[in-house]
């Protein structure tokens, strides 16, 4: 069976993918999520997860947010370095969401005012705030303050990923991800599983 698994840091993530994969991926592959109770729960567990799954088909997409961590590549070397430890590095893409995942929905403003309803988000996307919200030191803090605290963590992810734009390209981490997905689809797809 054709099957793309997440690792992802929080449930969360699972809401938004599980949203947004229905739209991408072709009803002959399977996607499961699999989220953890936050970075650490995923770091610990991560060698095992992936060294259990018996299905030889199976894809892994690893995602995490930055956070406060300076340096991108570090975070994601170490996730890599526990892909290969589990023995299928080969099978493994690392995504990581700068600086949350919140900064995919600041880029699609649009998605976020069909999803919770609020008239007017959609043209505050040309300020320079939200014109590049990977930059933003709290995306989350953010997106609370512009939805005036509509927005929560799991409920506003499942709604907001129904609505997200695949072609969005505001959020290089979001645009990052849709490659992964579209990349490992192409394996799953073209018989090199």
């Amino acid at each position: 069976m054709r099957e793309l698994i997440f690792l992802l840091e929080e449930p969360s993530a699972k809401a938004m993918l599980e949203s947004l994969l229905p739209r991408m991926l072709p009803e002959d592959i399977q996607f499961r999520c699999i989220p953890f109770e936050g970075k650490q729960d995923l770091e610990k567990q991560l060698v095992r997860k992936i060294r259990a799954y018996q299905n030889d088909q199976a894809r892994f997409i690893v995602m995490r947010d930055q956070d406060n961590h300076p340096d991108c590549s570090a975070i994601k070397n170490r996730l890599l370095d526990l892909c290969s430890e589990a023995g299928k590095a080969d099978k493994c893409l690392v995504r990581i969401a700068c600086t949350e995942l919140e900064s995919f929905y600041l880029a699609d403003l649009h998605a976020v005012e069909q999803a919770l309803q609020i008239e007017g988000l959609t043209k505050q996307q040309q300020t320079r705030k939200f014109r590049a919200p990977d930059l933003l030191g709290s995306p989350g803090k953010e997106l609370k303050t512009l939805t005036r605290q509509r927005y929560e963590k799991v409920a506003g992810s499942r709604a907001i990923g129904r609505h997200l734009s695949l072609d969005n390209d505001r959020s290089p981490s979001f645009r990052n991800l849709i490659a992964a997905i579209r990349r490992m689809e192409n394996e799953l797809i073209g018989g090199n599983a």
